[in-house]
């Protein structure tokens, strides 16, 4: 119960933090303008699916039983997925290096508050904060969804987003580590852009292989596991490796903090 207190603590005073700079609401600003502008062009755009409907029905194309809803969410995830090439360097660059640049990550580290209580603390805010970003953007989704015929099933978008948040999760979990590391936060920022442009073409690199190595790298494609959420496809598997890279974050980022307290010592 203490652990869990500890958590919480921190995790609030992390949330009091970011509301307190404007570094938090200029990302939520570019985040909504970005998600609005792919909204509206993967919806009723020139080359939207709403224009290629209609534009195949008059020409006498076949479009076949085009479920636009399901269309939509599966393009507008995957734009939502990309930008965590950019959202999570950003959101992930100070959790620790910026207790480092100002001398009070020696204090939590020699606090008696475990590090993995801390780290947990850390993790839960961010991704708070990523959860609170994407509300507005539930809204104008649920809008938009309400006028689809047939209706999408409420369980589809549910996971898909659920899909999201894991995925933003888990690597910013690395990105914590990553922060956890150096006192720069530019450098903690390049360092877990490169490290998430990785994860994100390991599908990519798993093809250039056969065999054993390229099922084990598709298996660690934290991206086809949020495409088989997005698209509604619910496997065990998928949520191991999610939970798994999220533990191993906060694993590695306990073990930073505490070869510091070491040192210290």
């Amino acid at each position: 119960m203490m652990i869990f207190s500890n958590i919480i603590a921190i995790a609030q005073r992390e949330l009091q933090g970011y509301f307190a700079s404007p570094l938090a609401y200029i990302v939520a600003a570019v985040f909504w303008f970005i998600s609005g502008l792919f909204f509206v062009e993967i919806l009723i755009g020139n080359q939207g699916i709403i224009q290629q409907i209609a534009l195949s029905e008059r020409t006498g194309g076949n479009i076949g039983s085009i479920d636009v809803a399901t269309e939509f969410l599966s393009s507008f995830l995957a734009i939502l997925g990309s930008s965590s090439l950019l959202i999570v360097p950003i959101l992930s660059m100070g959790l620790y290096a910026e207790e480092r640049k100002g001398g009070t990550l020696e204090l939590l580290a020699t606090s008696p508050i475990t590090n993995w209580a801390v780290a947990l603390g850390k993790l839960l805010a961010v991704v708070m904060l990523f959860s609170f970003m994407i509300l507005p953007v539930l809204i104008y989704e649920a809008i938009a969804f309400s006028a689809a015929e047939p209706s999408l099933p409420l369980a589809v978008p549910l996971i898909a987003h659920l899909g999201l948040i894991l995925l933003i999760a888990s690597l910013l979990s690395w990105g914590m580590f990553i922060s956890s590391l150096t006192n720069s936060t530019i450098v903690a920022a390049i360092l877990t852009f490169g490290l998430v442009l990785l994860l994100w073409i390991m599908e990519f690199i798993a093809n250039s292989f056969s065999g054993s190595i390229r099922e084990l790298l598709l298996y660690l494609s934290l991206i086809e596991s949020y495409g088989n959420l997005v698209q509604g496809i619910v496997n065990i598997s998928d949520f191991i490796l999610f939970f798994s890279y999220i533990f191993l974050g906060i694993f590695l980022t306990a073990q930073s903090i505490d070869s510091l307290r070491l040192n210290r010592k």
